[in-house]
């Protein structure tokens, strides 16, 4: 299947558009701001971007957030850190100026996506994907700093268009920065999506085969319970490393005690460095894990017994 992928991505071209500056909006009822002249926005098939600040200003020695918003069209979707057996993650190559140093990008909770008729993990709604930069000390106010990238995604619609392109954005250096109004929203509300670990629940695993099996147990009393009666309730499990095929259907059942049975599939097919002693995954639950409806996403990493 990755070798599929490898053909497919190969096969196809980039196009790149010219910059537009379009009043954007982020899902669920999140507003972005108009394009600013600093900031550089690319249009490709089936996705746009754009590169901007939490932040009007750069203060030396601390650290700032940028991000890149992608804005899907109507039945297109860019892909999760880890796409599952098809896709291509949307990553950042960035050129700095010196003594600036960039943290990893980070990925908001996945969404259940197909390429074609293949399940994959990825986005269909717009999303922020954004990272910290460590400023240096020796910057002066009044400068103007660049902050600049190399993009690179998936885009897949009726068909898959792999994009590169360089975005950039221009701040000022102050003794002090204070929140963009029109941006800051939008990376506040993308964090409060991010998956996390809760003490609400324990995690097991084991291994049999291409089977898997992972037990989630409540473990305190702001544990939202299961009600068996409730079908509408929807659970599913996204590969943190790609142990899991993402493409296999996933069976979850209610135990007596209360805890939740997820019967997974691993793939045949692992791109790691070595066999992983731990099930890497994020879950997610309609209606959050939490009795206050909190947490949509949780992280879990059981040791994997075989």
């Amino acid at each position: 299947m990755h070798a599929f992928v490898s053909s497919l991505t190969a096969s196809l071209g980039i196009a790149v558009l010219s910059a537009v500056l379009p009043c954007l909006s982020l899902a669920q009822d999140v507003s972005a701001p108009e394009n600013r002249a600093p900031t550089a926005m690319a249009a490709m098939p089936g996705v746009k971007l754009t590169l901007a600040s939490e932040t009007l200003a750069i203060v030396p020695g601390q650290t700032f957030r940028v991000g890149i918003f992608l804005q899907h069209e109507k039945g297109w979707h860019t892909y999760w850190r880890q796409p599952g057996i098809v896709g291509v993650p949307t990553s950042m190559e960035w050129k700095l100026p010196p003594g600036f140093k960039a943290g990893p990008l980070e990925y908001p909770e996945p969404e259940a996506t197909k390429m074609f008729q293949i399940r994959a993990q990825g986005y269909e709604r717009d999303v922020l994907l954004q990272a910290q930069i460590q400023a240096p000390a020796n910057l002066q106010p009044g400068m103007r700093v660049t902050i600049a990238g190399q993009a690179t995604w998936m885009a897949c619609g009726n068909t898959c268009h792999p994009g590169s392109t360089q975005l950039s954005l221009t701040l000022p250096v102050a003794a002090q920065a204070e929140p963009d109004p029109m941006w800051q929203p939008a990376f506040v509300k993308e964090r409060a999506a991010y998956a996390r670990q809760s003490d609400a629940w324990t995690a097991t695993a084991e291994e049999k085969g291409l089977n898997v099996t992972l037990v989630l147990r409540p473990a305190s009393k702001k544990a939202r319970a299961f009600n068996p009666a409730d079908k509408s309730t929807r659970v599913i499990f996204f590969t943190e490393d790609g142990w899991i095929n993402s493409d296999q259907d996933q069976t979850v059942t209610l135990a007596q005690d209360g805890s939740l049975v997820i019967h997974l599939v691993r793939a045949e097919v692992f791109l790691g460095k070595g066999t992983p002693s731990k099930l890497l995954g994020v879950v997610q639950r309609e209606g959050g894990w939490h009795t206050d409806g909190s947490l949509r996403s949780i992280s879990v990493q059981p040791e994997l017994r075989r």
